[in-house]
């Protein structure tokens, strides 16, 4: 019998090689979940990565449509400022990613998954090796609408190649195959192997919302007993078509939860549960009927708030558990992903590093520079830049903001537009922003948003407020 390590091995081992792992999905709202207290959906494996781990509750798409989010989510810069400020748009391949901090910090970087960064909606568009961010192993594919017919690209393999199965669940095992390969191969007699950063991005629970059909048992939601949000309007066409959506939807999420079930398997089986961080996130939400809208690119909790979970599967003796309140961003989740590592945010990246909220005083740091930290945001700056004309959804564009005592105010060109305070009214059912009595919290909030426009150069006509 091996003598069990001390507490300070385990941390010291636990931390030597940090591994981050991405998993999120497309149109995952915040809201779906067990643990947020949705009696639709059954998550247990979300809920106990959330019970081990750290929940942030605020979490924000600031941009909540798919290629604006995915490219600030890369280069942890805003739409504007990157250039993808619509879906399609391309990623310019000459700006720095995540990724170039991490190799150079010696980590095995790798994606697997929808890419959609390549200015293309085609489930047959070919991406470049020179237009994949700088990761050292791609697997993926720009964009796909049909999860039981999904084609993948590879590092070195420029023809396509169909997934045997439902989308999710076979990304998930390529993702599983691919880290067991790599820390097998590159693990020396000491234990020791290259530690990794992965993302595996998957298209569900993005409609069409079609559950699984080789275990519909499983995935299977009446739609009849669905239970609607208040903010759904009593409309027959609405209701009915929000529960059909819904049954399916939830389908989706279930399988997804599964297979993060799965991968915290393979990596306790491989022995690096304790090492390695688990950031599970969405791209941004979708309304799914809440105030008649459907999908994302909306202002509306359900469009914007998005999972945001930090943990580990074994258990880890520098990580936090509980809930945090911060509004981490799009921008944010590159630089706290960079801090989970012990690697500083490089100077070009806009956001903040909230890794502290999971990390606790006196982990052995790696790489930390000395230089000062910038300031953490009191709001959550919101976008929508171009007008878009989807069926069922906001055709004009917008800014907002959401502030941390959780005042949301919105914006169209030269007008002013929502104003709810979200800590009382959650559901966003009494539009404020028209009534004179919060003149004051609306005449704040429009300085702090324009406040964000001029501090990230962004161009957007705001309406004089001043009451007449």
């Amino acid at each position: 019998m091996h003598d069990q390590p001390t507490p300070e091995q385990q941390l010291q081992t636990s931390y030597r090689q940090s591994n981050v792992i991405w998993v999120f999905g497309d149109q995952h709202r915040a809201q779906a979940m067990g643990h947020r207290g949705d009696k639709n959906v059954s998550t247990p494996n979300l809920d106990n990565l959330a019970r081990t781990g750290m929940q942030f509750t605020n979490a924000v798409a600031g941009a909540p449509w798919c290629c604006p989010f995915r490219g600030s989510l890369l280069t942890s810069s805003y739409p504007h400022q990157s250039g993808v400020d619509r879906t399609p748009s391309a990623l310019d391949p000459n700006l720095p990613t995540v990724v170039q901090p991490l190799r150079e910090a010696g980590y095995h970087t790798a994606w697997i998954g929808k890419w959609h960064l390549d200015g293309s909606n085609s489930s047959e568009h070919y991406v470049p090796a020179e237009r994949r961010g700088g990761f050292d192993y791609w697997l993926g594919y720009e964009n796909n609408n049909n999860q039981e017919e999904t084609y993948v690209y590879g590092t070195n393999q420029p023809d396509p190649v169909r997934l045997d199965g439902y989308e999710t669940d076979s990304l998930t095992d390529c993702l599983i195959e691919h880290l067991t390969g790599h820390v097998q191969s590159s693990r020396g007699s000491d234990g020791d192997y290259q530690p990794f950063f992965a993302a595996l991005s998957v298209q569900p629970p993005h409609s069409p919302y079609v559950p699984p059909s080789h275990d519909s048992s499983a995935f299977y939601h009446n739609p009849a007993d669905i239970t609607l949000r208040p903010n759904v309007p009593q409309v027959q066409w609405i209701e009915e078509k929000a529960r059909l959506d819904l049954a399916g939807y939830y389908g989706m999420i279930e399988n997804l939860d599964a297979n993060l079930g799965k991968l915290r398997a393979a990596l306790k089986h491989l022995g690096i549960d304790r090492e390695t961080y688990i950031v599970f996130f969405s791209d941004h939400g979708d309304c799914l009927g809440s105030h008649g809208q459907w999908e994302k690119s909306s202002p509306w909790e359900e469009s914007i708030k998005i999972p945001f979970i930090i943990g580990t599967v074994g258990g880890n003796y520098h990580m936090k558990t509980g809930l945090s309140p911060d509004m981490i961003n799009h921008v944010d989740i590159a630089p706290t992903t960079l801090g989970l590592c012990g690697i500083s945010t490089p100077s070009w990246m806009q956001g903040f590093d909230f890794s502290d909220r999971c990390i606790k005083e006196g982990r052995p740091e790696h790489g930390q520079s000395t230089a000062p930290r910038c300031a953490e945001p009191t709001s959550a700056y919101l976008q929508q830049i171009p007008a878009k004309f989807h069926r069922h959804s906001v055709n004009k564009p917008w800014r907002g903001i959401l502030t941390r005592d959780g005042w949301k105010y919105v914006c169209m060109p030269d007008r002013d537009w929502l104003l709810f305070n979200i800590h009382e009214d959650p559901f966003e059912m009494a539009n404020l922003c028209h009534d004179t009595v919060f003149q004051a919290q609306k005449e704040r909030c429009h300085r702090e948003l324009q406040q964000w426009i001029e501090y990230t150069g962004d161009e957007f006509p705001l309406p004089d407020i001043a009451l007449s």
